[in-house]
């Protein structure tokens, strides 16, 4: 039996089989054949660092720290922090792994296209491209209003900064935001390296300010006598439930060490460097989050802070009143540093989509000068631009989480599919097409003449002595060998059906448990312990069989290993499907919107442009040997 053929998408233009195909995990023979699309490997743990701390501490723990200590944890509002961020770490975990095994552009895009398949990755990217977008946009929004803080107001600020409203549009256009989205770009535009070192700069400012914070108010506490932990309503006011709450809603904090997987393709030593980066930059930011809540939370008691300026109306409230232009110019520099975090993924992804076929090879262009993709860069920053100047995109913020989400599960759902059933085919050119019909005409003809090279030998007891290169059949190996392909089937079929029952399991409790209609209570709990049991039993699974030997050859080996697999990426699974599931009807509206058009350019374009068309699968193991007969071949 031959190996399969995904023939021309234009043959049969709506078959599902594009949707399943994955493209081929990241190797030192693809890289090679990967020709003039490579960026430039310039960053160090050091930029990757910066560019984790950026893109994650934005002006929000400015105001998450007033919000959420008064309506959800009170002086618990630390603990908040410290359970979001453990959250945080198991996708970081997932992240970490597959960064440094496949460090190519894309990031969860990437990573999806190689485990799951074409059609998910194609949405994951879709909607990664939204996030970055709108999140960009509204970062830049928020600089003009911090700005104005420093000229005493909106009223009094110069009018090249000035929000301008049209009444015939019914909007209220921002200059300011544009043109710091337009300086960005071309930041971006000019070189990795510089842009990282921007990035440094601008977040060591804000790193500084926030030490500020932890130093200026913790001798201020102690001076005082932390009048905020000794209310009268003790550490939980609002219950171990409101410390949780605190948690759902400063995990969003953390998102944002993404960025550092998505320029993956440009660290020096990816193996070592971006777990690393990774691990640095949450562990930084953890920390920074923590002590500053630790400190305004003491200072003042939690229902008397100010929800829109926390941390400079606690300095205000002890007499530092000059103490409000370092916090807001913490929070400007935050927004800077995000911003920056922000637009510097998506050209990156939206090249890893063109490089695959799936947008215009337009986008996938990368300067030979910068060595940075410059043509999807300034079509970002365009974009975005627009976006700013136009939109109050405010409303919009939970669709840049839906993107986070999606990304986080998928990711974690990867690392599964990576341990226990990795691809065990490869999609090769069809320029292989006759060194891959000789190789399947020679193992399809298994048990009667088998073609083997002279140097081939079995085990100890099973040697084969191929005098003269003859072809020559051992039944005893062949049973054995066939024994254990019948086993590994069953085991990576085992596997499959826990990784689905895992899945399933989660979509029905995370509903059930955050259904708010009227349906019934016995209905609801016993969705609810259906989708338990479906969750339990595959993770009994996954547990019970062995992992995939074929993971310790999967991409770039001696990078970093995600532990306690299979519970660490179950557990990931479920806390960020938990939250997507409460974002709410009108954000999931929003976004069903942009996948929807997300459907249709991949109907009509994607599918029939991958670059997976045509292409031929082989077994992973048969990949060396076809590339030999090529070359044997050529040399010939």
């Amino acid at each position: 039996m031959g190996f399969e053929e995904l023939g021309s998408g234009r043959e049969r233009p709506w078959r599902i089989q594009s949707l399943m195909r994955r493209k081929q995990v990241d190797s030192n023979r693809g890289k090679a054949e990967g020709g003039g699309h490579q960026l430039a490997k310039e960053l160090s743990v050091l930029q990757l660092v910066a560019i984790g701390v950026g893109s994650t501490i934005g002006a929000g723990v400015y105001v998450l720290v007033g919000t959420v200590a008064r309506e959800h944890a009170g002086p618990s509002l630390t603990i908040s922090f410290l359970i979001a961020g453990i959250a945080a770490a198991l996708s970081a975990f997932c992240y970490a792994e597959l960064s440094s095994r496949c460090p190519s552009a894309g990031s969860a895009y990437h990573y999806s296209y190689i485990c799951v398949g074409e059609g998910v990755a194609w949405m994951i990217g879709w909607a990664l491209i939204l996030e970055y977008t709108i999140g960009g946009s509204a970062v830049a929004r928020g600089i003009s209003p911090n700005l104005a803080l420093f000229f005493g107001g909106p009223g009094s600020v110069p009018s090249f900064l000035a929000r301008i409203p049209i009444s015939a549009l019914a909007v209220e256009v921002d200059p300011c935001a544009a043109i710091l989205v337009l300086i960005v770009t071309g930041l971006l535009c000019v070189g990795i390296k510089e842009s990282a070192l921007v990035q440094a700069i601008v977040t060591s400012l804000n790193a500084c300010v926030l030490l500020f914070v932890i130093i200026a108010g913790g001798y201020i506490g102690f001076k005082s006598g932390w009048v905020g932990y000794t209310v009268a309503s003790g550490f939980f006011p609002y219950g171990v439930n409101g410390m949780l709450a605190g948690s759902a809603t400063v995990f969003f904090a953390y998102i944002g060490f993404d960025s550092v997987a998505s320029t993956a393709e440009e660290v020096k030593d990816p193996q070592r460097d971006l777990p690393l980066g990774i691990a640095s930059s949450l562990s930084i930011c953890c920390f920074l989050y923590m002590m500053v809540s630790v400190v305004i939370v003491g200072l003042v008691p939690y229902f008397t802070m100010d929800p829109d300026t926390p941390i400079s109306s606690a300095f205000v409230e002890h007499g530092m009143h000059w103490a409000m232009y370092i916090v807001t110019s913490g929070a400007v520099l935050a927004l800077c540093s995000t911003l920056m975090g922000s637009m510097l993924p998506q050209p990156r992804i939206l090249m890893a989509m063109a490089r695959d076929g799936l947008l215009p090879s337009f986008f996938s262009d990368v300067n030979k000068r910068t060595q940075v993709p410059v043509k999807s860069t300034i079509v970002t920053g365009i974009s975005a631009a627009i976006l700013a100047f136009f939109m109050d995109v405010s409303q919009l913020a939970g669709m840049v989480s839906v993107g986070t989400l999606l990304a986080f599960t998928m990711v974690a759902i990867s690392i599964l599919i990576l341990r226990y059933v990795p691809p065990d085919e490869v999609p090769l050119p069809s320029s292989l097409k006759e060194s891959i019909e000789s190789v399947s005409f020679c193992y399809s003809n298994q048990g009667q003449d088998v073609e083997i090279s002279k140097d081939v030998q079995t085990d100890d007891n099973h040697k084969l002595d191929l005098a003269g290169g003859t072809s020559i059949y051992d039944p005893l190996v062949m049973k054995d060998d066939d024994k254990y392909k019948m086993n590994e089937q069953k085991r990576r079929k085992y596997a499959a059906w826990g990784i689905a029952s895992v899945c399933v399991g989660v979509v029905i409790l995370t509903l059930s448990a955050s259904a708010t209609t009227s349906l019934p209570l016995y209905f609801l709990y016993s969705t609810c312990c259906i989708g338990g049991l479906l969750l339990l039993g595959g993770l009994f699974v996954l547990s019970w069989i062995e992992q995939d030997h074929g993971r310790h050859s999967f991409g770039y080996e001696g990078g970093f290993i995600c532990p306690f697999v299979p519970l660490l990426p179950v557990c990931c699974i479920l806390i960020n499907s938990y939250l997507l599931i409460n974002l709410g009807i009108e954000t999931w509206l929003r976004v069903s919107v942009w996948l929807l058009i997300g459907v249709l350019v991949y109907l009509f374009y994607g599918r029939s442009h991958s670059s997976l068309t045509d292409m031929v699968y082989v077994p992973v193991a048969h990949v060396d040997e076809i590339y030999k007969r090529k070359s044997s071949e050529y040399v010939a």
